[in-house]
């Protein structure tokens, strides 16, 4: 390589695919056993929880929502967020009622007297993350979210 040529230009060096390869890899497994850890420290449903209730679930714990505003928030599809509430419904965590200031929206919102089952499954869920995180500095931490943000970007603007 000549002095002062920019790496980002260049093809992948071979280390590099090595490393992609890896973690591709590592992402399966971790993808699998974080499915598992979330099965298993679940509330009682009617269905398993899907990544999509449990991102949900976090977001309407912030508070009541418009369907079309938690479908932006999830950058999912209406039918696709409708899917996901009809599952949570069915499973008795949330509900819907019509917005008063416009009846052609829907408010969803979970329900008060499971936001504190919900919430102890959310952190419950975490822990594999959180001790994982726990054992990086600060600034390995920085840089492994800087990461998975910039991962997601890419992933998100192949998608579009």
């Amino acid at each position: 390589m000549a002095e002062g040529t920019d790496m980002t230009q260049e093809p992948l060096a071979p280390q590099h695919s090595v490393i992609c390869l890896r973690l591709m890899r590592a992402f399966r497994s971790v993808s699998r056993g974080m499915r598992r850890w979330q099965d298993g420290a679940a509330p009682p449903a009617t269905a398993p929880l899907s990544p999509r209730h449990v991102a949900a679930l976090e977001q309407l714990l912030g508070g009541p929502v418009t369907v079309g505003e938690l479908a932006s928030r999830l950058d999912l599809t209406l039918p696709t967020v409708s899917g996901v509430l009809a599952d949570l419904d069915r499973a008795g965590f949330i509900e819907r009622h019509p917005d008063p200031a416009d009846r052609r929206r829907t408010i969803v919102q979970v329900i008060p007297s499971r936001a504190d089952l919900i919430g102890e499954w959310l952190d419950d869920a975490a822990k594999p993350l959180a001790r994982v995180l726990d054992k990086l500095t600060p600034s390995e931490q920085e840089a492994f979210l800087k990461a998975m943000d910039l991962l997601e970007t890419e992933l998100h603007n192949q998608d579009a």
